[in-house]
C-alpha cells in the first residue's frame, strides 16, 4: 500500500490528498480562535492537519491534508464557522438573507480543464448537483501555476462541492510540476485594510494581482479614509499603469442579490466610477428567476481587473458594515 493510502476505519480505502485555501487575515483569525482554540478542535475533530502559512502578508495559505473524509470534516467545520461569523455580523442588519459562505480553493492550473469539463459540462455539473456556485479564474495567481477556485454557498453545499473537486484530483493528477502561489507582502497597502474592513469572511475575492506599490499607496489611502472611491469631479483618479497594453481576460463573480445595489448605487453612480478608476469593463448580469446571485463580468488587463475587484469589495464591506450610504 502506497504512503498516500490508508485504510478507514471501516475497513474502505482512504486516500490522502492535500488541498490549499486562500484566506484573508480576519479569515484565518477566526478559524485559529483565542489561543488557538478553534483550530486545535478543528485538527482533533477532523484528524487533518490543517496548516497556516507564516509571513506578513495579508493573504495567507491554510493547507489541509488527510484522508479524504478528514478534509471534508475540516471544510465543513471551517465552512460552519465562516457562517456563523456571518449570521454574528448581521444580527443588526434588514437584509433579509445572509450573504453565502465563499471558500477560495489555489488550485494546480493543470487540472482547472478536468473541473470544467468540456464545454463547462462538469462545473455546470457540480453547480446543479450541489447547489454551491464554483467559479475558476481565468488567470494563474502571480509567479505561479496556480488558480483561485471560488466556491460559495450553505456549508453543507461546499462540502459536497469540496467532495467532488477531491474525486476530480483522484481522477485526473495534475501534468508535470506545479509552483505553489505564495502570497506577498507587497500587497499589504490595499488588502490588508480590505481585510480589517470586512466584517465578515463573506466577499473574499479570486485573482489577486500584484501591481505598483504606488497603486497600491493611493488604495490604502482611500481605504483608510472609508472611501472606496475618489471623488470624480475634481481631479482624474485612474490610477497610473492600468491602461498599458496588457493582454486582456475576463474574470467573473458571483454577488448576492440583496447586495447588488452597493455595487450600482444611484443610477449607476457607484458602478460607473468603479468603471472609470479601473479601467476595466464590467457587466452585471440581469437577475435569473430562483437564484441568490448575479453574475459580474469584468474584462480588462490583470492590473485594472485587480483594481476593479477591490473597489467592488470595498462597496461591499461598506454595504455590510454601514460605512457607505447609498
Amino acid at each position: 500500500m502506497s504512503e498516500r493510502e490508508e485504510m478507514a476505519s471501516d475497513g474502505s480505502l482512504n486516500v490522502t490528498l492535500t488541498l490549499r485555501l486562500l484566506m484573508h487575515g480576519k479569515e484565518v483569525g477566526s478559524i485559529i480562535g483565542k489561543k488557538g482554540e478553534t483550530v486545535k478542535k478543528m485538527r482533533e475533530e477532523s484528524r487533518a492537519r490543517i496548516n497556516i502559512s507564516e509571513g506578513s502578508s495579508p493573504e495567507r495559505i491554510v493547507t489541509i491534508t488527510g484522508p479524504t473524509e478528514g478534509i471534508f470534516r475540516a471544510f465543513s467545520m471551517i465552512a460552519q464557522k465562516f457562517e456563523e461569523d456571518i449570521t454574528a455580523a448581521m444580527a443588526n442588519s434588514n437584509v433579509t438573507s445572509n450573504p453565502p459562505v465563499t471558500l477560495r480553493l489555489v488550485f494546480p492550473g493543470s487540472q482547472c480543464g478536468s473541473l470544467i469539463g468540456k464545454g463547462g459540462s462538469k462545473i455546470k455539473e457540480i453547480r446543479e448537483t450541489t447547489g454551491a456556485q464554483v467559479q475558476v479564474a481565468g488567470d494563474m495567481l502571480p509567479d505561479s501555476t496556480e488558480r483561485a477556485v471560488t466556491i460559495s454557498g450553505t456549508p453543507q453545499a461546499i462540502t459536497q462541492c469540496v467532495r467532488h473537486i477531491c474525486s476530480i484530483m483522484l481522477e485526473c493528477p495534475p501534468k508535470g510540476a506545479t509552483i505553489p502561489y505564495r502570497p506577498k507582502a507587497i500587497l499589504a497597502g490595499a488588502h490588508a485594510v480590505l481585510a480589517q474592513q470586512h466584517s465578515a469572511p463573506a466577499f473574499a475575492l479570486p485573482g489577486q494581482y500584484a501591481f505598483a506599490h504606488h497603486d497600491l499607496t493611493k488604495l490604502h489611502q482611500l481605504a483608510m479614509q472609508h472611501i472606496p472611491l475618489p471623488s470624480l469631479g475634481q481631479s482624474n483618479p485612474t490610477f497610473p499603469g492600468l491602461d498599458a497594453s496588457a493582454p486582456t481576460s475576463s474574470q467573473e463573480l458571483a454577488i448576492p442579490n440583496d447586495f447588488i445595489g452597493c455595487i450600482i448605487g444611484r443610477q449607476g453612480s457607484k458602478i460607473n466610477e468603479i468603471r472609470q478608476v479601473s479601467g476595466a469593463h464590467i457587466k452585471i448580469a440581469s437577475a435569473t428567476d430562483g437564484s441568490a446571485v448575479r453574475q459580474v463580468t469584468i474584462t480588462g488587463s490583470p492590473a485594472s481587473i485587480s483594481v476593479a475587484q477591490y473597489l467592488i469589495s470595498a462597496r461591499l464591506s461598506s454595504g455590510l458594515t454601514g460605512l457607505g450610504v447609498l
